[in-house]
């Protein structure tokens, strides 16, 4: 797969064919065959250059006056002449301030390069026709609609415009004295520009940044982080009773005595330490991740499958030892409770180490607001030495966790309704919900290319969401099954098993797909894949898995959620909550998704969502 330097829209100088004089050229299209760029003159011209023959606009700008090359004077052979006598320069005794001299001198590079205009003669072997024509896109024909305007001669001259507002993006053909001159021109208009007080450019990207805060604002995170907490134990208490309805809301809520219990927060801490002991352990890989703004790219172990092995051997010791895992579920509110308060806890050390990390350090999400900031997270990647402590929490304690809590969940049926054996429905459940967290330990790097190891930082809702809603929403189903008993039949089962593989199936493939190509765009298996090559260097990929919907890995993820709940039967919507919020939150996701690729891909991005209209399934549009 061949790289291209410029993307599809993108606005360069190209060289006029049998000339050394540069224009600003829009690039209409890239031909992957003969690797030439499909260009458009200011006046309407259309030729094919190759990529020699385009340069970027920023390597134009005037050198410094330092330069030998760019001095007039030199050229003109005088071998000492002061800086007080260059051409650019008033004479000594005048007395006209420095914008009446600039003035002047823009006023005078006009009027003589209007009067230098050239005439360009061009045959039509060179052109492209102005009527409908076929470009190559991205290896594919595609159709571009133009106004018919037939050739009259054999030769046309192409006058092209005499006025411009502003010189660096005049579009005509000066000769090369006339274009010296007016590069120092320009060199002087971009000192005046670029001399601005630093007060108004922190001033504006402050403005920028309140415009963009997320989750309804200041307001929104607040009421979110106090209504999360709340929503939670109304869940668990609704899900415990024998008939959960609107008519028994709320439900009878406990003392707040019984809800704390210190042998349980201690229990829960001692999880989180032997999940970070085996999170240190020397075994794995070590890779890299992301670059940096300051170029650096962090290492990371990736030991996750390691750790879910030593921790399924600490499980099976404890049936060895006839420990008690039962204890858990006659628990399980003050699990919740313990786990909530030590994500607080986290999030308020979190935040205070934050104020003191430096500038580069900070979150792109990060707002300056300290309530908005503590609930986004302040700093992107918070470290104690080597032990990252949002990569950690991201995968380990939460989501491990709700691993044992399924198969305690497990255990509780058998032991609250006397079988012999789990029933069907509570093996589906642990069965799926064990398939989904071993693919996301066993494909642990892919977590380094998230929204959340490279934009958001590690706050209350990151610390929330990965230790206390993970494990104890997630895990809802199994919850809902040990005091609401659904006997499943065979049929029905295989059914379920099918819409859990065929989520699988796109889930898997499409992030494969996804972490294959940004590994290596190169790859000779990923050749039959189309892209839109971006501004920045990457590419967008607009086929395969990728060009069915623009986030499939979405989509597999929704049809997976749905077989989760099945199992648990339609007599209540309890057990579909998780489908319904997962829904909610992938749509928002996507939104989050979708306004940062605007903003970082521009044009590329626009074409990208008329190839792939659908955003994670056609309906949802």
């Amino acid at each position: 797969m061949p790289s291209r330097k410029f993307a599809d829209g993108e606005v360069v100088r190209g060289r006029w064919p049998g000339s050394s004089l540069y224009y600003e050229v829009e690039i209409l299209s890239h031909d992957s065959n003969s690797q030439l760029y499909n260009v458009k003159y200011k006046d309407g011209t259309e030729l094919e250059l190759k990529e020699s023959d385009i340069k970027p606009l920023t390597s134009f700008r005037q050198r410094k006056s330092g330069s030998t090359s760019s001095s007039p004077s030199r050229r003109r052979g005088s071998r000492s002449r002061s800086r007080s006598r260059s051409p650019g320069r008033l004479p000594k005794g005048s007395r006209r301030s420095a914008s009446a001299s600039y003035q002047a001198d823009l006023k005078e590079a006009r009027k003589e390069a209007r009067k230098d205009m050239l005439e360009v003669k061009l045959t039509p072997l060179v052109l492209k026709p102005f009527g409908n024509s076929i470009n190559r896109y991205n290896g594919e024909p595609e159709l571009i609609e133009r106004n018919d305007m037939p050739h009259k001669h054999t030769q046309e001259k192409f006058h092209l415009s005499q006025e411009s507002s502003y010189i660096p993006t005049q579009y005509s053909l000066r000769a090369r004295r006339e274009e010296i001159k007016l590069k120092e021109v320009e060199s002087k208009e971009e000192i005046v520009v670029t001399k601005r007080p630093a007060l108004l450019r922190t001033s504006e990207v402050t403005a920028t940044q309140s415009k963009d805060l997320e989750f309804g604002g200041v307001p929104g995170v607040f009421l979110i982080m106090l209504g999360l907490p709340a929503f939670l134990f109304l869940l668990l208490l609704m899900c415990k009773q024998k008939e959960p309805s609107l008519l028994n809301f709320p439900p009878p809520l406990p003392a707040l005595g019984d809800l704390w219990e210190t042998r349980v927060f201690g229990a829960y801490l001692l999880w989180f330490l032997l999940q970070a002991l085996f999170h240190l352990l020397p075994i794995g890989k070590v890779v890299e991740g992301t670059p940096l703004t300051d170029g650096r790219r962090l290492k990371y172990r990736l030991n996750g499958f390691y750790a879910f092995i030593l921790t399924s051997a600490l499980v099976g010791a404890c049936f060895f030892w006839n420990v008690e895992l039962y204890y858990v579920y006659r628990h399980f509110l003050q699990f919740a409770l313990a786990a909530i308060l030590f994500a607080t806890g986290l999030s308020v050390y979190l935040y205070a180490r934050a104020l003191k990390a430096p500038q580069d350090e900070l979150s792109p999400a990060s707002s300056g607001n300290a309530i908005y900031d503590f609930f986004i997270g302040r700093e992107l990647n918070p470290r104690i030495g080597t032990f990252d402590l949002k990569y950690f929490c991201e995968l380990r304690p939460g989501l491990i966790g709700w691993v044992v809590i399924n198969l305690v969940m497990l255990l509780a049926e058998m032991k609250e309704q006397n079988r012999a054996v789990p029933s069907l429905a509570m093996i589906l459940v642990n069965s799926f919900q064990l398939l989904y967290v071993v693919d996301a330990l066993w494909n642990e790097e892919a977590l380094l290319t998230t929204m959340d190891i490279i934009h958001d930082g590690f706050g209350f809702m990151l610390a929330f969401g990965d230790l206390v809603w993970v494990p104890f929403i997630y895990s809802f189903q199994a919850f809902y099954l040990v005091s609401h008993p659904n006997e499943l039949s065979w049929p029905m089962a295989s059914l379920i098993i099918a819409l859990k593989l065929c989520g699988f199936v796109i889930f898997r493939c499409a992030n494969s797909q996804k972490n294959a190509f940004r590994k290596n765009p190169a790859d000779p298996r990923l050749a039959h894949l189309k892209t839109i090559h971006t501004s920045t260097g990457k590419n967008l990929l607009v086929s395969g898995w990728w060009g069915f919907v623009r986030h499939p890995n979405y989509l597999g993820d929704l049809i997976m959620a749905l077989a989760w709940s099945l199992p648990c039967g339609f007599n209540h919507i309890l057990p579909y909550f998780y489908v319904i919020y997962f829904t909610i939150l992938l749509v928002h996701r996507e939104a989050r998704d979708e306004h940062h690729c605007r903003k970082k891909y521009g044009l590329a991005w626009e074409k990208y969502c008329q190839r792939v209209p659908y955003r994670i399934v056609p309906y949802i549009y």
